[in-house]
């Protein structure tokens, strides 16, 4: 029998009731006006919520195919790239390079840390001349560590070097400051289970003007991930092949939602609830794996007690506390948890994981004090959140009610 869960994972999220409906609505024609009209919509909302004119493009694939769509599409075999590893996901892509014959040089920073600009101005500095790098790969939001990477700065180095720059906000965009424009990003990817709280199934891929220079000079293999063949059925309306029409809805009703609650809320809300997380968790005298100083607001990766196995901890808390939450990835698997604050959670979420993390603790014989993590969470969150008016209103949606399933 199915029992409610409090999903804290980073990805597929929560998604709320209304977006939900949306995804059950009857099917609809993906060569008619209807359809056309949504795609329209939906195409502006992302151009808004990314802050770039440029082109956004939506495919019927998980994140992982918007990164291989990234590198099909503008680079070719054997050209020079650099990819900053500092998780899973930089891992990922290079090994999408590698298998498109692109000749990726890796630098890899410690996990748990974050890259920093003048790690990048110093690899760049080795890339000069015409047989130089051609671009930079990282990931804005390294998911499998928690750590935030500083793409702003750093673009600022990549701008003044010439290299196009790609960057996947997969976990990032929607949760975390994002100026795809105005940074310079040449081509940025997100997905539709992530911070924007739909199903998963769509992922999007932005290209500036000058990704598209580079498309035209790209020698890769590219068929169903053809983002010139995206944006010329965009233009009619359309997708090249037929698209996850109900999830293109439902991201659709998740993105008017968001648009209720304003970008600048929603990202100080996960802001405001990531730092609640981390000040919980330090309550417990757990180990916080990612640096504070880059901590992401999307994703917290902890190491359990000494004597507490990751594994079994994850296990308690998913059997006998109806709480998900994710595990290490690659070289960090056994080692971490990750609870994900991403999309639309609220307060109430983040305090019953904390509710099931005592309870799961105690169950591993930890001196855990009844309340002592929410405490701790709640004074982070008030010191943080800005106060509301007697009647309980604010400007735009109240942070602690936003995506409220109850």
């Amino acid at each position: 029998m199915y029992r409610p869960q409090n999903l804290r994972i980073p990805g597929p999220t929560v998604v709320p009731q209304a977006v939900l409906a949306a995804s059950a609505r009857p099917m609809i024609n993906h060569r008619g006006p209807e359809f056309a009209a949504l795609l329209a919509a939906l195409t502006r909302a992302l151009q808004d919520f990314l802050r770039t004119q440029g082109d956004v493009l939506t495919l019927t694939a998980s994140g992982s195919g918007a990164m291989e769509a990234a590198i099909a599409n503008t680079l070719s075999r054997g050209d020079k790239v650099l990819v900053f590893i500092n998780g899973a996901f930089g891992e990922r892509f290079y090994a999408i390079c590698k298998a498109y014959g692109v000749d990726a040089r890796r630098i890899d920073v410690t996990l748990g840390r974050a890259v920093e600009p003048e790690l990048v101005r110093d690899e760049l500095a080795k890339e000069k001349g015409k047989d130089g790098a051609k671009a930079v790969l990282i990931q804005h939001n390294e998911t499998s560590t928690g750590v935030l990477n500083p793409i702003k700065e750093i673009s600022e180095v990549v701008r003044e070097s010439g290299k196009l720059f790609i960057v996947d906000s997969i976990s990032g965009a929607g949760a975390a400051e994002l100026e795809i424009d105005e940074w310079g990003i040449d081509v940025c990817m997100t997905a539709s289970q992530k911070a924007w709280g739909a199903p998963p199934g769509v992922s999007i891929v932005t290209m500036s003007e000058r990704a598209w220079k580079f498309y035209e000079k790209s020698d890769l293999p590219k068929s169903y991930f053809d983002l010139a063949a995206a944006k010329a059925a965009l233009e009619k309306g359309s997708t090249p092949a037929t698209p996850a029409v109900s999830v293109y809805i439902a991201l659709q009703e998740a993105l008017r939602l968001m648009a209720e609650e304003g970008l600048e809320a929603i990202l100080r809300r996960h802001s405001n609830l990531a730092r609640a997380t981390r000040r919980g968790l330090q309550a417990l005298n757990v180990t916080l794996f990612a640096d504070e100083a880059h901590a992401s607001p999307a994703v917290t990766a902890f190491r359990p007690p000494t004597r507490v196995d990751a594994r079994n901890l994850i296990r308690v808390l998913r059997d006998d506390y109806d709480t998900i939450v994710a595990g290490g990835q690659g070289k960090l698997d056994g080692q971490l948890v990750r609870v994900g604050h991403l999309g639309f959670v609220t307060l109430q979420d983040i305090l019953n994981f904390f509710s099931a993390l005592e309870l799961a603790l105690r169950d591993f014989n930890q001196p855990v004090e009844p309340g002592q993590a929410i405490a701790a969470a709640l004074r982070a969150y008030a010191e943080s959140a800005p106060q509301p008016t007697r009647s309980g209103a604010r400007g735009g949606a109240r942070p602690d009610t936003v995506g409220s399933r109850r």
